[in-house]
Parts: structure tokens; sequence; C-alpha cells
């Protein structure tokens, strides 16, 4: 039998399956080889095998089952869809001796369906056939042909597994799917059925739902991004205080849960309400500086990619825009064009050190500034916000590749410092001293790429490396062209560090000892390697995407998600994985954590088709170009005095 016709019956399900329900396995033999035939029919040759047609299907309320056939990393799931279940009346097989024919090449199927012979009392045990050792199968079926055709067999094998991982990721982010009054408006944390201690995982984080909602945008499913976008909106104007004090207008909630409450005046009734967290809940009771951020660059990822403009354009969100944006660009006692926050009021949301001008906050803040310029109807009213906010623009772009840029020429400039200048001509205008550059970073940067420092104050200079701020920065354009391939440059070049095992290292390195005691306050939870302590989360695979793709070098990308793909689902998609190579689930990581799996399913979209990466990257137009270039040549470093310039913005 030739090679098509082996790879033939795997898309036909020449292999049996386990029946899904009580009433199945009360008539099957769990000697499944030699009983019963499960049927399928064939979709495409892309495609592994459809779900087995049953007769006599009938479904019931229960809760969320999922039940995988023999190597389900090759040979598909079955789900049982948003709580249901099938009952199925199995039927009893003419023969299932086909598999072995006329040669050898069938026996491998018949051979590895016995080994499930012992596997017993699986109805009530979810998730009990994991994704199968892929190597071990792998090398079984590299018997299949002995003339050489076991290249195009291993291929079609991967191309399935491949296929039923996306399969398994869509079932179980929609399975995560929060409805208001019969509507999506987002999806839970994460579904985690081994963990008794919900906390908030149960809730619909703004941050966590941003890759559910562009996986939903790019496989044309606009309404529950639409919903999400309009419902968070209603939010914003709530209420919202804490020890009597109330934080500014605009302000986006960092989490909603749906509630059902009792009718006012009628316990028989009740409503559906939501309930947000501003953070008055959170741990540490921070804001969240970044929803309204990650809001604003949704609402205009939603616009580009299903086309209906008519929500952007909406009063009462062009009201909410406006809100944000003046929440952010109000005047304070800061000098910098950076956003000052406390810590934790980001994706790292626990003490990390990170308070100050942290680099995840300003790339999304250069990025949402971006986004709102373009979706911001020209109005007498937005005069005086648009020219705020083009000054704030060219001044933080100025300021973020002048001072937190560092590569090997910059960081010997630092090395180099003179301190305790008082001059307008000071070269080390924020009195770094030398002796912060740590021996680690000596030795780390590599001779081609560089980054962007992790913060910047005075005295002060975190040299971490931050990758979503990093990835961040190329995606807006706050990054210049040649700093953006640098960047990329120098996670090749350190991909042992920041991918390793399992990509992506969210910072680099890790606080240790003294050192992690008195930043973090000894956390247990951010413990060194773990967790915001540089952990490595599989959710910063869709960034580092779309950053790829945006410099034209998704073979990267590519890379960190074949990496990926070795183990994220056999290991229930975890929160965040533990130690220097991500070798462990992360110690406390929820499993089947739904930004993992959105993550994934992003990029895994993006790299099918890179051009839909335009609705999340942004360009700099020629006027802002322009107006960088006079900061840069009257940069009080490069000359001082006066010089008449014909700037496009005041700054």
């Amino acid at each position: 039998m030739g090679t098509s016709e082996a790879v033939l019956q795997v898309f036909c399900g020449a292999v049996p399956r386990l029946c899904s329900t009580d009433s199945c396995f009360s008539k099957c033999d769990p000697i499944l080889s030699s009983k019963y035939q499960l049927k399928c029919r064939k979709r495409r040759v892309s495609r592994y095998m459809q779900l087995l047609s049953c007769s006599g299907m009938q479904r019931s309320r229960i809760g969320n089952y999922r039940f995988r056939g023999i190597g389900s990393g090759l040979f598909g799931n079955m789900t049982v869809g948003d709580s249901w279940i099938q009952s199925c009346k199995c039927q009893q097989a003419e023969s299932i001796s086909g598999a072995t024919t006329e040669d050898e090449n069938g026996t491998w199927f018949v051979d590895s369906a016995k080994k499930l012979n012992t596997i017993n009392n699986m109805v009530n045990a979810p998730n009990a056939l994991e994704f199968q050792d892929v190597q071990q199968l792998k090398q079984e079926k590299e018997g299949l042909s002995p003339n050489g055709t076991n290249g195009t067999v291993r291929d079609a094998f991967h191309k399935i597994s491949v296929d039923s991982l996306e399969d398994e990721a869509w079932d179980r982010l929609r399975e995560s799917m929060v409805y208001y009054c019969g509507s999506p408006v987002g999806t839970i944390a994460a579904n985690d059925p081994t963990s008794s201690n919900v906390l908030n995982y149960d809730q619909v984080f703004i941050r966590d739902f941003i890759p559910s909602g562009i996986a939903f945008l790019l496989k044309g499913e606009y309404d529950i991004v639409r919903n999400f976008i309009l419902h968070t909106l209603q939010l914003q104007s709530w209420e919202k205080t804490m020890d009597c004090h109330s934080p500014g207008q605009g302000l986006m909630p960092a989490s909603f849960k749906v509630r059902t409450v009792p009718l006012d005046g009628d316990e028989s009734a009740t409503e559906e309400v939501l309930d947000p967290d501003f953070g008055e809940a959170a741990i540490g009771r921070v804001a969240p500086v970044d929803s309204g951020l990650w809001w604003i660059i949704l609402l205009r990822a939603y616009g580009k990619c299903s086309g209906d403009l008519s929500v952007q354009e909406r009063v009462d969100v062009q009201t909410g825009i406006k809100m944000i944006l003046r929440l952010c660009l109000a005047d304070g006692f800061d000098m910098f064009p950076t956003l000052l926050v406390t810590d934790g009021s980001c994706m790292i949301d626990r003490r990390m050190g990170i308070h100050g001008h942290p680099l995840e906050i300003q790339s999304l803040f250069y990025s949402a500034l971006l986004c709102a310029r373009e979706m911001l109807a020209p109005e007498d009213g937005s005069v005086d916000l648009i020219r705020a906010l083009n000054n704030r623009l060219v001044a933080l772009s100025f300021h973020i590749r002048e001072y937190y840029w560092v590569d090997l020429k910059k960081l010997n400039e630092i090395y180099r410092y003179k301190t305790e200048e008082y001059s307008y001509d000071a070269v080390n205008k924020f009195n770094i001293y030398p002796d912060q550059i740590s021996s680690w970073l000596v030795e780390w940067m590599p001779n081609k790429g560089g980054y962007l420092i992790g913060n910047l104050q005075p005295a002060h200079m975190d040299f971490r490396f931050f990758s979503l701020g990093n990835l961040w920065s190329v995606v807006s354009s706050i990054a210049t062209t040649d700093q953006s391939h640098a960047i990329l440059d120098l996670i090749e070049s350190k991909w042992g560090d920041l991918v390793a095992d399992m990509p992506f290292k969210i910072c680099y390195p890790a606080l240790e000892g003294q050192e992690w005691q008195i930043i973090t306050g000894s956390d247990p939870k951010n413990t060194p390697w773990s967790y915001h302590n540089a952990g490595s989360w599989p959710t910063l695979l869709w960034q580092l995407t779309v950053a790829s793709i945006k410099m034209n070098r998704p073979e990267i990308a590519a890379k960190a998600v074949e990496v990926a793909e070795k183990r994220i689902s056999r290991d229930k998609w975890p929160e965040y994985y533990d130690t220097k190579r991500g070798r462990f689930i992360g110690k406390q990581a929820r499993l089947f954590q739904t930004w993992s799996i959105a993550g994934y399913l992003v990029a895994k979209l993006l790299l099918a088709d890179p051009s839909k990466a335009k609705i999340l990257t942004t360009e700099e137009d020629s006027e802002l170009v322009n107006a960088f270039s006079c900061m840069i040549s009257a940069n009080p470093r490069r000359k001082r005095g006066q010089k008449n310039l014909k700037q496009t913005y005041i700054v």
C-alpha cells in the first residue's frame, strides 16, 4: 500500500477512538480495537479527522468535558462544546482488520490502538487522554514505509498534529467565553478545573482579553469584540472610590464579572449585571493604567479588521477616547513626557521595582496616542486635545529613543559618564552612576543588537530587558527602524535566555538574593525565574509575532511557535513557566489560561496571513519625523544656543 493510502487511513479513522458517554461505554468492550468502529467523514486533506458520527444523539447539560482519541496531537480532539455532551449509540464494526492489509503499512495503526486496551473508566475523567508523546509516535510511524517515503508521511503527521493543536485551542477559547444578556462580552482569565481557589481568574480582564479579541477578529467573529468594547465603555463612567478617594475620569476597569442579582422588590426574579473592578479589590489596590491604552488599541484593530467604523464614530465612543487621553495628558509635576505610574499598574501587576516610567506603559501609551489620533473625529472641541497629543508624541518618541536605548556602544559611553554635572550641556542628564552597570550586562550584551531599558529615573537606569515593552516598541514605532531590527537581533542572539524551552521570558534576568528581598518584599510568588520575576509567558508569542512580521522577519516568530507547540497543549496551556529555561510549569500557574491559548492562536493566524498584522502596527507620519528631526538638531546635548527652527509642533 502506497504512502498516500497510508496517510488516507489516518484521515479516515483507521484507528478506533474512545466513545464519549456513559451510554457508549456501557455497550463498548474495553478491547476497542476488536469490537467497534467509530465513523468519521473526511473534510479535506489538510484536516485530520472529523468528529465521529453517532446515531440517536441527545444533548444534556453537564460540566465541560473533553475526550481525546489516541495521540490527540495526531488524531484530534472530540470536544463536548459549551458544556454539552452527546449520547451516542455505538455501532458494531463489520471488521477492523482492514487496517492490516496486503502489506505491513497498516499494522502500525492497530498496534498503536492496542496500547489503549488497558485504559478504562474514562467517562468521568476530563482531559484524561492528553497529547501523547509525539516523539514516540513519530518513531513508530517511521516504520510505515520501506520504500523511502518516510519524509512525506512525517510531514503529513506534523500537519495533522498542528491542525489538531489549533482546533483544541479554538475549542478551549470558546469554552472561556462569557455571556451577558445572551451575548458574548469577553473571555475569562482561566478555566482551570483543577484549581479550587478561583480568586479573580473567573473575571474578564481588559488586558487578558486583547489576544482573545484579536483572535476572534482574525477569525471573522466580530460581535464579541464589539460587545466587549461597548460594555467596557459603559463601565468607564461608573463611580469608583477607595477610602473616600476617586481616581480621575476616564479610568477603565482592570476587569469585570457578570453577576446574577435579584431584582429590586421581587426576589423571585433576577437580572444580570456587570460588576467592574477598578483596582479597589485587586491585590495591592493598584489602578490599571494599561487598560485604557489597550482598549484604544483594540478599538482601532476592530475598525481596521471588520471595516465597521461606525463603532469608533459613535458619540459615546469618541467621548470615551477623549476621557482616556485627558487622563493621560493631564499636567503634573513630572519633567518628562513619559507616564509616571506606580508598581504593578500593567501586566506585571505585583511589586517588581517598575514604579516610575516603565517601558511597557510608555510603548503602549505611544501606540494608543497614534491610534486615538487616527480615530478622533475632526471637530472644534478636539483641536486642543489633538495639539497636546501631537506634542506628546514627538517628545515621547525623542525621550525613549535617546535615553532608553542601550547597545554595546551606548553601554561603553555610560561606563565613562562623568557625574554631578550642573549645566544645560550636561551629557549625563540624569546623573547616572557608572557603577550601576551590572556585571551580568557587560557579559550579556551582544556585539550586534540592543534594546530599550526597563525604566529611567534620576540616578537610576533599570537595565533589565522587559519583553512586552521592547516588542511593542517595535510594533508602535516608538523605536526607530534600526533600533527595531537591533531588538530582534538581540532576541536571536540571546535565544537560549529569552526563549529556550518555552517562549517568552517576561523579563531578563531575574532578581535574586538580597536584591529580590528588597525590591519585591520577598514576594513568594515572584521568586527568581518564576512568574513576573523572569518567568516564561506563552502569551507573549503574539506580540513577538506582530513585531517580527512588521520588520519582515517572521521566521523568528515561527521558530518560537514551533518551540511552544512541542509541549504547551500537553502541559494544559499553563499561565507561565518557571526556571531559567522555562522547563517547569509555574508553581502557581493556572492551567488552561485563556491568553496563553489566544496568544498561540493569534501567532498562528498572523503567520498564515502576515498582512493582517497591519491592524495592530502603527507607522510614523512625515510630520512627526520632521518634528523629531528638529528636536534632534536642537538637542542641548549636541548644540546649545538660539536657533530659528520651523517646528511642526510646539514641544
